[in-house]
Order: C-alpha cells, then sequence, then structure tokens
C-alpha cells in the first residue's frame, strides 16, 4: 500500500517532512501546495533541498491540486495557531481528506480553542476523516512521555516536565522566537503581543491532566527573558551582556492551589547542556533523563556542520514523528484525533491494517500480527529574571 500525500506547507519544517516522505517507503508525494511566490512553479525536492526531483511542481491553489492528484492524505506543516490554519482544515476537510499536522495548537483542545477543536471535529465527523496534530513537542516530549511513564504508577501525585535547550544550534526562526537579542522592554513587548513564546503549553497541561483524569481549575502560561551577562553569539546572532538571550517559560496546572502539572522550558544561547527530564512524583517514583536532549539525538551528516546537523536532527524527529502518524490518520475513526489515544506507529505505512465493522469503532491489531504476508515491522552564563 502507498499512500498518496498532498503536503502543504514547505517552511523549514515542512521541507523537512517532505525530504522524509520522498525517501520513505509506502509514500509518494503527489501534489504540493504553498503560497510563497518563490517556491510556485519549482519541484518539491529543489525547494526542500533533497538533492534529487520529485516531479512534483509546488502550486498555489490546494483544491485544483488535490482534484488533479487525488491523494489519500495532507500534510499541513503551516503555522502553531489553530485559529490560522482554520481556512486551510476547512478546505481540504470540504474534499474529504483525512490531515496531520504539525499545528501546535491542534495537538489537543485547551480552554482557549475549544471552541474551534469542536468545530474541527465536526467538520471531520461529516466529512467522514481524521484530522491529527502532532510532533515532538507537543504531542512527545511534554505530554505524551510523561503520560507513558506514569502507565506503571499506581499513585500519581504530580507530574513535572523540564526541557532545556541550547538554542545556538536552532535556526534563526527559532532564535527569534525565543527574544534572543532584544532588550527586556522589547522582549516584554513581544510576549505581550504573542511572538515570543513557546506554543502548545496549554494543549499539553490539558492532555496530561485529562490523562490523568484529573480536573484542572486553572492553567498559567508565563514568560520570562533570560538576560546574558556576558557576550554570547550563535552563527547566526551575537548577544550583548544585559540583552535578551532566549526564553524561560513555565506552565503549570492546578487543582485549587496544589500544583498538579508543571512544564519548564528554557531555550536560551549559551545553556551549559541540553536535556529533557521527566519526574513522576508517586508510587512509584520516576526520574527519566534523556542527556543531550530528545531534539538533539542525532547521527550526524558527513560535510555538515554541526549547527546545522543538529538542526536538522531536530526538524526531522518532528517530521518523522508526523510521517508515522499518517497512517493512522488514514484508519482512525472519524472526527478529531488526540495523540495519546492513538497507538504508536511502526516506520512501514503498511504495517497497520484497521479492522472496521458497523457496530463498533476500528479495533486495532499490534504491528507485529498487522503486518502482511508474515513479513515483521520494523521497528555561557546568563540568568532568569
Amino acid at each position: 500500500m502507498t499512500i498518496r500525500v498532498v503536503h502543504v506547507g514547505l517552511g523549514p519544517i515542512g521541507a523537512a517532512v517532505a525530504r522524509q516522505l520522498a525517501v520513505r517507503k509506502g509514500f509518494r508525494i503527489v501534489a504540493a501546495v504553498d503560497i510563497d511566490p518563490n517556491k510556485i512553479g519549482r519541484d518539491v525536492g529543489e525547494v526542500a533541498e533533497l538533492g534529487r526531483p520529485v516531479r512534483v511542481k509546488v502550486t498555489g491553489d490546494l483544491r485544483k491540486a488535490v482534484k488533479a492528484t487525488k491523494p489519500d492524505v495532507a500534510v499541513l506543516c503551516t503555522s502553531s495557531s489553530l485559529k490560522s490554519v482554520m481556512p486551510q482544515l476547512e478546505e481540504l476537510l470540504k474534499l474529504r481528506l483525512p490531515v496531520v499536522s504539525t499545528t501546535e495548537e491542534l495537538a489537543y483542545p485547551a480552554p482557549a480553542n475549544r471552541r474551534l477543536a469542536k468545530q474541527v471535529d465536526q467538520m471531520a465527523r461529516k466529512a467522514k476523516v481524521a484530522v491529527l496534530g502532532t510532533g515532538v513537542n507537543p504531542g512527545f516530549a511534554m505530554d505524551a512521555l510523561p503520560i507513558a511513564l506514569t502507565s506503571v504508577c499506581e499513585q500519581i501525585n504530580r507530574i513535572e516536565v523540564r526541557r532545556v535547550q541550547d538554542a545556538r544550534i536552532r535556526r534563526l526562526p527559532f532564535q527569534q522566537k525565543i527574544g534572543t537579542g532584544l532588550t527586556r522592554q522589547q522582549f516584554e513587548q513581544k510576549v505581550a503581543s504573542g511572538a515570543v513564546r513557546h506554543v502548545g503549553f496549554t494543549e499539553s497541561i490539558q492532555m496530561i491532566a485529562d490523562a490523568m483524569g484529573w480536573t484542572l481549575t486553572r492553567i498559567t502560561d508565563d514568560v520570562r527573558p533570560w538576560i546574558a551577562e556576558e557576550e554570547v553569539h550563535s552563527e547566526l546572532l551575537a548577544v550583548d551582556p544585559g540583552y535578551v538571550a532566549g526564553i524561560s517559560q513555565e506552565g503549570v496546572g492546578y487543582i485549587g492551589d496544589e500544583v498538579k502539572i508543571r512544564l519548564q522550558l528554557d531555550a536560551y544561547l549559551g545553556a551549559p547542556e541540553s536535556f529533557d527530564s521527566v519526574l513522576i512524583d508517586g508510587s512509584p517514583r520516576i526520574y527519566s533523563r534523556v542527556q543531550g536532549g530528545i531534539t538533539h539525538v542525532f547521527v550526524r551528516t558527513p560535510h555538515v556542520s554541526p549547527a546545522r546537523s543538529s538542526e536538522s536532527s531536530v526538524k526531522s524527529q518532528k517530521s518523522g514523528r508526523l510521517i508515522r502518524h499518517a497512517p493512522c490518520s488514514l484508519l482512525a475513526h472519524r472526527g478529531r484525533r488526540c495523540r495519546f489515544l492513538l497507538p504508536t506507529t511502526t516506520r512501514s505505512a503498511g504495517a497497520w491494517r484497521c479492522m472496521r465493522s458497523r457496530a463498533a469503532a476500528p479495533t486495532w491489531r499490534s504491528p507485529r500480527t498487522a503486518t502482511p504476508r508474515g513479513r515483521r515491522s520494523r521497528s555561557v552564563r546568563s540568568r532568569r529574571c
């Protein structure tokens, strides 16, 4: 089974997804859409820097592309905001296409987006297809992973997740998104406008709470600057002492006055180390730490600088996770799907088979039993202010 894909959005993340789709068995890019006039008319392989042509031209007309190529699924990589992608989702669902998206606010219905999430769910049910938002964060590191770790606990009191990232190895848009190089006043203005922050904390907190069966009374999401105490620089930016080197963001979920969930992201130029950690305060007490960080565990590509290689890893892991969920979007029950309700997929697009009946929702087989014909599935100093 080859899954035919229409690819919508060819920015940095979208291009990384396209590169993986082009080389993964079981997938075929049949159409690509982007609003950038500099990309329209060019081959997807050229735009995504694949090194070879895919023989698919980028177009600006989504409906026409879908009608002409009849894809099985749409991969949507355009914006972090659910409100921003709603017109694209509406058009895709009118065309009765399942959707897998990197949109952070689509990962789970946070209270602020419940109305939009309900609209997506209704449109998807009407079209009899599934919509799935997924990625590394949100989608894994700060929600699905801690949820999975709680599976061995008989009691759970509190969950804490922390991510520390040295932003020097990240791409320019990320460094700008965390306010690098701004004054404190400029940083505060950007935070107020929503231009500086990590999107997805509220969604991840709500996902964890619902998985634990907790009814939260409130969720906070606070953003503060990391101020450089000495000069620090990346290949792209230089920050003088007293200017913003990055971001410290904390999301907390409360039941009354009790903290039940705490998510902490510290991303700034010159962080002494990168890591991801999860603490489950319960019985048993669990502490998990990924040294180097989930998005920085990679195999270096020859002839690529360390900074570019690390950033490629960040994008490839996000895109790899999205692609592994593409078969789920085809087989999942209609409606907007939540990541932690889905099984973990394999690398083979044909490894999943869904047994449907009129009376029941889809029943999932394990990858080993679902594999056809007996084949095995492959499975610098600064301070926070």
